[in-house]
């Protein structure tokens, strides 16, 4: 008999999920980032496929076990490289899936080559919780253990290696494992770790590049900049948190000055192009330390507030490649500090092209930090007579509704509030953002503002707004005081002067709006009314898109889908009406019909067919081996069903407190690329721990209980997993309530202090957590060792609809009801404990 191969379990399960991790990361490149929920998905889906799948061929794959791990593992190294490779090439366009039939086809296409890897890898791990069922905690240990860690080596060889070379080298990984698992289980074949380590090590240095070079879509920013003649790639760089690209243009020269007035006589400096994973694009100006060539800078709506303050003590925040801090040092700004998240930016802009761009955050009143902008400020105790939210995002990609699912922390009440008290008095916030039509994000930036002030107990927050727009951006000014009839003066002589409109100050009459860039209606100016009026939930309830506020506890700014909207956009569709619709949320809905079908496949069809081969064999006997005489009532079904409702609560129940926690945790760590590392690693490692201390739980009441009293050992089983689900329940109903008052008093901590606080305040849960799924399984394949896979696959495919659900609920419900929904699932996973 082979021993059980827990190494290989072990990396083949980190390859995996820096498998997934990966993808996420790629298709963000060449595609746009909301396929993380597909990358998921398909993950979740080839485990769920490959619990069914060994559910119905247990037997035959049992007698051959090392052969089908070694097989798996070798598949999913190779599948890893060249599913990506033939999926980049499909010509899938996201813009168009909702009126051109062949998209979908290539979605599913993709889909289902990104599935195989999975799959393999999969079946492979849940073959070795059915051959050696009397391990598995031990198991499930070795599992979750090396899963947790991939999602931490993932990301630190990204810092390290490009995405493809990370690609090749989890495909080695794979192959390695196949390798590690020959040795564990002693097999016969002496010569094939050998071949397997060379293959992977051929695997990850000898692939040729251009296999795997990176395609992205045509449709994305960078790839247009490239058509045009003689643009072409200066600069390159990558790290997790994106792909930064520098693109020179000597024949036709970027002139890129979002809003810029149509009555500037300047035109831009020389510039470089820079994006971030194919967008985003933004500015890198030549500059000589000369202010006159700078003075475009104060024809864009953004440059309002420098008319009503003098020489502020200005904070950018997403300062980028500069030009918000350019503008600053134009305007003869006292002090400037800088925010940047992505330190390939800043190197870009200080060293690489420092003879270009004049190295603006070296200036002498400039100061410059490398962090995340909302915990920045939440750990300052520096005041600003000037906050600055830069423009941060694509035009294109917000127009088109490709945010919809992102979670921003920086546009919430709870932000604005934070900005607002690092405000000196007569302080401003200015919020530039990009114009859509109907108005759709500015809105629910003034409707944030005026909650925010409410929530503060400021009671006349319409004496504190400023609104103007141009052709193409609007800029939201909020004041830390009330706005005079002074500043007003040079609000309209600053708006005349450029012909932006005007769409909100103290005092304005409707005569006022809209005469330069004339829309059909005055929509911001009558939306700001509204907005400041009794009858704001009516405006709320009627607008055709969804402008709530956001908050920290549903942080998703960019969803603005409503369903009644649906039928008229899609009326429009021959009229352009198309664009208007935030598609993101639609697909969303779209994927989890899709899981929930499969899923529901992948349960109901195993168990139809293990029933009928039961019933063909053994005529009355039960599924769990126990007869019955004919006449009486089969309890083989009530069985079943406690079994499938215990896995599919756990599975919901798991996903919902991990996804719902690392959102939270984001708040702490002001970083959402070391939330992820952090929260994710410290919840699958501290389970495996968890499931470690239940084998050992396990084995003593075993000997206390006797080989005899079955029983009492089915009774330790139970009492074990209830009392791991009532400390689940405690600490995350618990941390629902102190965490958020905890984290404003760790967050001017130092980096490694809070990294280690969130550990700690992870582990127990976590501990916790990786308790009830190998109970279960072992109390299954104690009287009826047949589930065990299809347990496995349960638990599997409802992870596969629980990591979609738990974005809708928390677009609708917040994550605080995520975790409370999650709470309740694991009560009811222990009173229908098998």
């Amino acid at each position: 008999m082979p021993a059980a191969p827990l190494l290989a379990v072990s990396l083949l399960s980190a390859a995996a999920l820096g498998y997934e991790l990966l993808l996420m990361r790629l298709f963000s490149i060449i595609q746009w980032h909301h396929f993380a929920y597909m990358m998921i998905s398909a993950a979740l889906l080839g485990y769920g496929a490959a619990g069914a799948m060994v559910a119905l061929a247990q037997r035959w794959l049992a007698l051959r076990f090392t052969a089908v791990f070694v097989a798996g593992a070798i598949l999913f190294g190779v599948f890893a490289v060249t599913s990506f490779a033939l999926a980049q090439r499909i010509a899938f366009n996201p813009l168009e899936i909702l009126w051109n039939p062949r998209e979908p086809l290539r979605l599913l296409l993709i889909y289902v080559l990104l599935f195989v890897p999975f799959f393999c890898a999969a079946t492979s791990v849940c073959l070795t919780f059915t051959r050696f069922k009397d391990q598995i905690p031990r198991i499930y240990s070795f599992d979750i253990g090396g899963a947790g860690l991939g999602s931490v080596a993932i990301i630190g060889a990204l810092f390290v290696l490009g995405p493809p070379d990370a690609l090749r080298l989890l495909g080695a990984a794979g192959i390695a494992a196949a390798a590690l698992a020959c040795v564990e289980c002693r097999w016969h074949r002496k010569w094939l770790p050998v071949l397997l380590l060379g293959a992977a090590a051929m695997l990850s240095v000898g692939l040729p590049r251009d296999w795997i070079v990176l395609r992205p879509s045509e449709y994305k920013e960078l790839s247009q900049a490239l058509r045009v003649k003689d643009a072409h790639v200066v600069a390159e760089s990558s790290s997790p948190l994106g792909l930064v690209t520098v693109v020179e243009s000597p024949s036709i020269p970027f002139r890129h000055a979002p809003g810029l007035s149509l009555n500037a006589t300047m035109e831009p400096p020389p510039q470089l192009g820079v994006f971030t994973d194919g967008d985003g694009l933004s500015a890198l100006n030549r500059y000589d330390g000369r202010r006159e060539p700078l003075g475009y800078l104060d024809f864009l709506t953004s440059a309002l507030p420098y008319h009503l303050l003098r020489r502020p003590k200005v904070l950018v925040l997403g300062s980028g490649a500069g030009g918000d801090v350019l503008q600053a040092l134009y305007h003869e700004a006292s002090a400037i500090d800088a925010v940047e998240l992505n330190p390939q930016i800043v190197e870009a802009v200080q060293h690489r092209f420092a003879d270009f761009s004049g190295k603006p955050y070296s200036a002498p009143n400039v100061r410059l930090f490398a962090g995340e902008a909302r915990g920045f400020v939440a750990a300052r105790g520096e005041r600003y007579d000037l906050i600055q939210v830069a423009l941060l995002d694509s035009f294109s990609a917000t127009s088109a509704g490709l945010y919809a699912l992102s979670e921003s922390y920086l546009y919430t009440v709870q932000a604005f509030q934070d900005y607002l008290r690092h405000l000196n008095p007569g302080g401003i916030l200015a919020i530039t953002r990009w114009v859509t039509l109907p108005p759709r994000d500015v809105l629910k930036l003034f409707a944030t503002a005026v909650l925010a002030m409410e929530h503060a107990g400021v009671r006349q927050p319409f004496r504190r707004l400023m609104l103007i727009r141009g052709w193409k951006t609007a800029t939201l000014l909020v004041k830390n005081g009330e706005f005079d009839d002074r500043d007003v003066a040079a609000l309209r002589s600053f708006c005349h002067a450029r012909s932006f409109d005007v769409g909100y100050y103290p005092g304005m009459q409707a005569g006022e709006a809209n005469r330069y860039n004339v829309l059909e209606r005055p929509y911001f100016f009558e939306a700001a009314h509204a907005l400041l009026s009794p009858g704001r939930e009516t405006f709320w309830a009627r607008y055709k898109f969804d402008i709530r506020p956001a908050t920290d506890d549903k942080p998703y700014f960019f969803h603005f889908f409503k369903w009644r909207s649906l039928p008229e956009f899609i009326a429009l569709k021959g009229r352009g009406g198309m664009p208007l619709l935030e598609w993101g949320y639609p697909v969303l809905i779209a994927t989890l019909l899709q899981a929930t079908s499969m899923a529901l496949a992948l349960i109901l069809l195993p168990l139809w067919v293990m029933k009928r081969r039961t019933a063909t064999a053994h005529g009355s006997t039960r599924l769990d081996g126990t007869a019955r005489s004919d006449g009486t009532r089969s309890v083989a079904a009530i069985s079943e069903n406690r079994v499938a409702i215990y896995f599919v609560a756990i599975g919901f129940a798991f996903m919902f407190i991990e996804i719902a926690f690392i959102q939270k945790f984001v708040l702490l760590l002001s970083h959402p690329l070391y939330a992820v590392a952090v929260v994710l690693c410290a919840f699958l490692s501290f389970a495996g721990l968890g499931s470690r201390y239940a084998q050992r739980l396990l084995g003593r009441e075993a000997q206390v209980a006797g080989a005899a009293s079955r029983w009492r050992r089915n009774r330790s089983h139970r009492s074990a997993a209830a009392m791991a689900i009532v400390a689940i329940s405690a600490i995350s109903l618990g941390y629902l309530l102190v965490l958020p008052p905890l984290f404003s008093f760790l967050i001017p901590l130092p980096d490694p202090v809070r990294i280690a606080i969130a550990v700690l305040l992870i582990a127990p849960l976590g501990f916790a957590m990786g308790m009830p799924f190998p109970l279960g399984l072992s109390r299954v394949a104690g009287c009826a060792e047949a589930l065990v896979p299809w347990a496995w696959g349960v638990n599997a495919c409802t992870s596969v609809v629980a990591a979609v659900l738990a974005t809708i609920l928390a677009i609708h419900l917040g994550f605080t009801a995520v975790v409370v929904i999650a709470v309740v699932l694991y009560l009811a996973a222990a009173a229908a404990y098998p």
